[in-house]
C-alpha cells in the first residue's frame, strides 16, 4: 500500500515550515498593519475613514513630496503602493500568486527605503528593509509547500 504524501507527511516538512514563516509574518504585517492602514480593507482601522480599495488621504501627498515621476502621478503611485502592501501581503500570506506579489513588494520597498526612510536613518529604514529581504527570497524561491501556489501547480501538472 502506497502511503498517502501530503505536506505533513512529506520528509523534512519542518524545513518547509520554516520556509513558510517569514512569508506568512511578513505577508500578515502588510495586509493587517502596514498597507490596511493606507489602503482601504474590510479589516482596515474603523477612525483611518477608508472605503473599499480607497486610499488614505494623506498618502499621494506623502508620494508627491519623493519628486520625479511620483509628483506627476501622486494618486496613482499612492495607489499602487498601498494596494500592493495591502493586496500584495494578502496575497504573500496565502501563498497565492506569490512571486507577482513579491515583485510588487520589491518595488514597493525599495521606493519606501530610497526615497522615504533613506534621509531618517538606517533605524526608520528596517521595516522596509525586512520586507524587501523577505520580498526578494520569496520572489525567487515561491511559496514553497505551504502555500496555495503548490496546491494549484500540484494539480495542474498531476
Amino acid at each position: 500500500m502506497k502511503k498517502l504524501l501530503t505536506p505533513i507527511t512529506m520528509p523534512f516538512w519542518w524545513q518547509d515550515v520554516l520556509f513558510m514563516l517569514p512569508r506568512f509574518i511578513c505577508g500578515y504585517l502588510l495586509a493587517t498593519d502596514f498597507g490596511a492602514a493606507k489602503f482601504g480593507m474590510p479589516w482596515s482601522p474603523v477612525d483611518n475613514n477608508l472605503g473599499l480599495f480607497e486610499v488614505a488621504y494623506w498618502f499621494p501627498q506623502d508620494v508627491a513630496s519623493y519628486g520625479g515621476i511620483f509628483k506627476m502621478f501622486p494618486v496613482f503611485f499612492a495607489w499602487m503602493g498601498a494596494f500592493s502592501e495591502a493586496v500584495g501581503g494578502l496575497l504573500l500570506l496565502l501563498g497565492l500568486q506569490t512571486r507577482v506579489a513579491a515583485f510588487l513588494l520589491v518595488c514597493t520597498m525599495l521606493v519606501a527605503i530610497f526615497l522615504q526612510q533613506w534621509s531618517n536613518g538606517t533605524w526608520n529604514m528596517l521595516p522596509a528593509m525586512g520586507f524587501l529581504w523577505v520580498s526578494i527570497f520569496t520572489l525567487i524561491l515561491g511559496s514553497g509547500r505551504f502555500g496555495i501556489d503548490y496546491l494549484i501547480t500540484k494539480k495542474l501538472y498531476k
